[in-house]
């Protein structure tokens, strides 16, 4: 078969077979095939867009592509969870030691942030001696010892994926669903879990904006995940706002300990104890999500939760006495605060301009070849439905830079813009918007 007639099948609207999308992934993946066709290809999908069947192939060939991870040396029901990036999604970080306290055992391989979005390798090596490349031996010991372990991508899971994404990235083909959910879908089931839950985020602060969008995409995984034989649920979670009150990396790690302490925000614990409780009930620990959720937070009054990071920090070769001194975590030389302009309630927080000031401080990548600065970040004093005065400090930047410095004056203004205040107090967003299994999907909020 030619390139270039695939090509064209695509751009005119046909449905590729499970044999042609084979021969253009392991070919483009062995460099027979060259980006320029694929970059044809891929467009033609962002505007012909792909049928059920053809996004299901395309994960499938993406995941044959490389390595696959088998977990059955780790006995129990695996559950895997996915977020689509948020701003101050610190869920992983908490829900990891939270459920394997539970008895579910996490072994789960994770990304770095990247942009305004961060991830949880970098929050979880802003605790000091913290190891995320482990071997498939010590990965296995250390869920089996701990519970729950989390490390860092192999080399060769789904390299399709990488070449793939690359591309994209420079084609203007990055919000194509049905390649986003192959993307997303193909290095789940590369890592082997019997399960998955994946939170998609939707709002000011997420990779998808438009919540329709988010429940497209959500279906197509669940779709994707249930075709491949694994129990899919997705939730559908606002992300208008940051969640907690902490972005940055070492931030974000102080404020799960908090989490686990039964110290936190409530927005964060309540959404790791909604998560929390559908990863008991995919691995067969509860009989709902809501008494799941009830049992997680039993297991954060009586120490359960916090004892299981603990062993978790000490397994992957971190220094543990930050579960009870996070003074230990690093920080910033400065702390800058941004003042409220009026009186009244916090009615906006744009999660995308906090985040892209966490990044300016140093907390993100703005090239995945950045170095990051683990102590930066934003603390937000003030959230929606908060009252401030005016003069009152919004938030706290903290940061290595001079306080004078341009760039500081720069992520003050950008964070102060990100607010905005009425007269009238208005009500937090809601955190859950819906959710989609292989039952369909339910809707908790007119969009």
């Amino acid at each position: 078969m030619r390139v270039y007639d695939l090509i064209l099948k695509k751009r005119n609207g046909g449905e590729l077979t499970r044999e042609e999308i084979d021969f253009l992934i392991s070919g483009y993946v062995d460099g027979t095939i060259p980006d320029y066709q694929i970059a044809a290809l891929t467009m033609a999908v962002y505007f012909q867009g792909m049928t059920k069947n053809e996004t299901l192939e395309l994960t499938y060939a993406m995941v044959r592509s490389g390595d696959t991870v088998s977990l059955s040396k780790i006995p129990g029901i695996k559950v895997d969870k996915h977020s689509t990036g948020g701003v101050g999604d610190s869920t992983t970080l908490v829900l990891a030691p939270l459920v394997a306290a539970a008895g579910v055992p996490v072994a789960k391989m994770s990304g770095r942030g990247l942009g305004h979005t961060g991830g949880t390798l970098d929050k979880l090596e802003s605790i000091p001696g913290f190891k995320v490349d482990l071997s498939a031996a010590e990965f296995f010991q250390a869920v089996r010892e701990a519970g729950a372990a989390v490390i860092s991508q192999s080399g060769n899971l789904v390299p399709a994926d990488k070449k793939l994404y690359a591309l994209r990235d420079l084609t203007a083909t990055v919000d194509s669903l049905p390649l986003i959910a192959a993307s997303i879908m193909s290095k789940k089931l590369a890592a082997g879990a019997d399960a998955l839950l994946l939170d998609v985020k939707t709002g000011n602060g997420a990779f998808l904006k438009d919540p329709e969008q988010s429940f497209t995409l959500a279906e197509a995984m669940v779709e994707i995940g249930t075709g491949a034989g694994k129990r899919t649920v997705a939730i559908i979670t606002n992300m208008d706002q940051p969640l907690g009150r902490a972005v940055g990396n070492a931030l974000e790690m102080e404020e799960a300990i908090r989490i686990l302490r039964g110290e936190g925000p409530a927005d964060l614990e309540e959404l790791c104890l909604i998560l929390g409780g559908h990863m008991l009930l995919l691995a067969q620990k509860s009989s709902t999500a809501e008494s799941g959720a009830a049992a997680l937070k039993e297991l954060i009054s009586s120490g359960a939760a916090l004892e299981a990071l603990r062993r978790m920090i000490t397994t992957q070769h971190g220094e543990s006495r930050v579960v009870d001194d996070t003074s230990l975590l690093p920080r910033a030389r400065h702390s800058v605060t941004v003042p409220a302009g009026a009186s009244g309630f916090v009615c906006r927080l744009k999660a995308e301009a906090v985040g892209l000031g966490a990044m300016m401080l140093g907390a993100g990548r703005i090239t995945k070849e950045s170095k990051i600065n683990l102590a930066a970040g934003v603390t937000l004093l003030k959230k929606v439905g908060d009252r401030v005065e005016s003069g009152e400090a919004l938030a706290l930047l903290h940061t290595d830079h001079e306080p004078a410095s341009s760039v500081v004056e720069e992520v003050r203004a950008l964070i102060s813009e990100a607010y905005a205040c009425s007269r009238e107090a208005t009500g937090p967003p809601p955190l859950v918007l819906g959710y989609v299994d292989q039952k369909g999907v339910t809707r908790l909020k007119n969009l």
